[in-house]
């Protein structure tokens, strides 16, 4: 049987019907990553010894009759800045490359807990915000699709791992659009959950008031499953919220009659989109309405408001963490995380407070228009993914570009991106991004359930040289 491409939820049924095992799935799958990683970088560092041992594991209490839910025998991988007790946590940076972590992140050992198999750490951006940087101790990850590209960022090695056939699924960080970026580049689903729905504690902060982690995968199946798992109430840390985790995966199938959607107009045909996306997104759109969904304009403000209010936030936040770092060994980061990240130390006090309170307006005008509507519809991304090339990335244009997945960023609501099309010309994805209001998960993950059980974008794969 050939693991590359089955999902969560098949592999979990050729485990039942004893037509593989956890063990037999992790060596396949480590097999492959030897075999064809060394053209991708998505991985930062590979553990077979400690997979294997964790797959002998669940494979016992599997063949004993023990099951710990959906997750159990199934391999994934880490985005490096997710710390995991005894193996290096990096950040993809020269500051952290020999940092051993004493503790997993919470979100490591919900899923170590689950049973879920190991294979290893991923690429990121340095610290999840300097990238991508061919300066750094290891490349930045390519995309799977096309190597000449980038898999997006800053959950590089994420994106392109689970697009590979690496891993069913893999964990990744999302502040501005880390998650959906790759997943919108690689044709994957990627959730940004909820601000408080899933806990942050031993990862790596970037702008510690929008940080998220959440799941990469290939449908949104499967993130409802990794979802059921990572979401919930942590007591140490503060930014959690102690509600009820609703059953994801059993609450895909209620379908979209009747459900209000609001396309955000203008944002997904602002300056620079792909001229292909626009249709796609016609497509998409027509796809929901067939489905019973009821398809309305909604307005909000523009990407550049959005953009920036969240760029300035980021810039003193992200300085104040790596303050001490930029004073003593200012030399080990790499350019374009210098570059990023200095500006945040001559940004004003008053500007900061500033950008707060205009991230609360912008915060209300999308919680106004969710009284009106059950979700949101726009692009997932503006474009196709970057070519990787390192003249590009010494122009770093990150810094004045607008992005379509900050607004959800600035408003701590849920978004997710899944594949709607393809590119004639590139062949590479274009994505649809689904968003409803603080808590609501289970309603994008709903709209992406539907929308992918009437398309089949999410089944095709990249075919490895």
């Amino acid at each position: 049987m050939d693991m590359s491409f089955l999902t969560i939820a098949e592999l979990g049924r050729a485990y039942d019907r004893g037509e593989t095992s956890p063990v037999a799935a992790t060596k396949a799958l480590l097999d492959r990553i030897e075999k064809h990683d060394g053209a991708l970088h998505s991985f930062i560092r590979v553990t077979p010894e400690a997979a294997l041992a964790d797959a002998e594991r669940a494979e016992r209490e599997i063949a004993s009759g023990v099951r710990r839910g959906r997750l159990h025998g199934i391999p994934y991988a880490l985005k490096d800045i997710i710390e995991t007790a005894g193996i290096p946590t990096t950040g993809h940076s020269k500051i952290r490359q020999d940092f051993v972590p004493k503790e997993d992140a919470e979100v490591a050992r919900r899923l170590k807990s689950a049973g879920a198999v190991l294979l290893g750490k991923l690429a990121t951006w340095e610290f999840s915000h300097g990238g991508p940087s061919f300066d750094l101790p290891w490349p930045p990850a390519r995309n799977p699709w096309n190597p000449d590209y980038l898999p997006g960022g800053s959950s590089s090695g994420a994106g392109a791992a689970v697009a590979a056939g690496f891993v069913p699924f893999a964990i990744g960080t999302d502040t501005g659009g880390s998650v959906r970026g790759p997943a919108a580049f690689c044709g994957l689903a990627g959730l940004k959950p909820s601000y408080g729905r899933v806990s942050r504690r031993g990862v790596f902060s970037n702008t510690f008031t929008m940080d998220h982690c959440g799941p990469l995968s290939r449908s949104a199946e499967d993130v409802a499953a990794v979802m059921g798992v990572i979401a919930g109430y942590d007591p140490d840390d503060p930014s959690t919220e102690d509600v009820p985790v609703p059953d994801y995966a059993a609450e895909l199938g209620g379908g979209i009659r009747g459900l209000r959607i609001g396309l955000v107009e203008g944002w997904h045909q602002s300056p620079g989109a792909h001229p292909e996306l626009a249709g796609a997104i016609d497509a998409a759109l027509r796809v929901l309405e067939g489905l019973g969904a009821r398809i309305e304009p909604v307005k909000l403000s523009g990407l550049r408001e959005y953009t920036d209010c969240k760029s300035i936030i980021s810039a003193v936040e992200h300085f104040a963490i790596h303050a001490e770092e930029f004073r003593t060994r200012p030399q080990d980061f790499g350019r374009i995380f210098r570059n990023r990240v200095l500006p945040g130390a001559i940004i004003r006090g008053e500007d900061y407070v500033q950008a707060l309170r205009w991230r609360t307006v912008l915060a209300r005008e999308q919680a106004a228009a969710l009284k009106r509507v059950d979700a949101f519809v726009t692009a997932g991304a503006l474009g196709i993914a970057d070519r990787a090339n390192p003249e590009a990335a010494a122009a770093d244009r990150f810094a004045f570009g607008l992005s379509i997945t900050q607004p959800f960023s600035i408003s701590g609501v849920p978004a997710l991106t899944i594949p709607c099309s393809f590119t004639r010309a590139e062949e590479l994805p274009l994505s649809l991004q689904i968003a409803a209001g603080p808590m609501q998960d289970a309603t994008v993950l709903r709209i992406a359930h539907a929308y992918q059980q009437a398309t089949d974008w999410h089944r095709r794969h990249p075919v490895l040289a």
